[in-house]
């Protein structure tokens, strides 16, 4: 796609995964209840849509095992770069 749209990343379009992708680059790592309830969507919700970042290698998630078990987000380097891109690519967009 040409002009201002074919900038955006598709991966970061829906803005679920670009509020969670926002939230990650300010954070060393950020574990799932909190990305749950920061984003306000259930967990199933909140699963799908980090599947989708992790397929496309923009987020790493650690899970600890037993009791009260967790899972843990953290951004890559490819998903930071996705992420500073699509920023610019919206604030283009904006400004005209």
């Amino acid at each position: 796609m040409s002009g201002p749209l074919g900038d955006l990343d598709p991966v970061l379009t829906p803005p679920k995964r670009l509020a969670a992708l926002a939230v990650l680059s300010n954070a060393t790592t950020t574990d799932f209840t909190f990305l749950r309830d920061h984003l306000a969507v259930s967990d199933s919700d909140l699963s799908k849509q980090m599947a989708v970042l992790i397929d496309a290698e923009y987020v790493t998630a650690t899970k600890s095992r037993g009791r009260g078990g967790s899972t843990t987000y953290k951004i890559t380097r490819a998903g930071r770069n996705a992420f500073e891109n699509h920023k610019r690519a919206l604030e283009r967009l904006i400004a005209g």
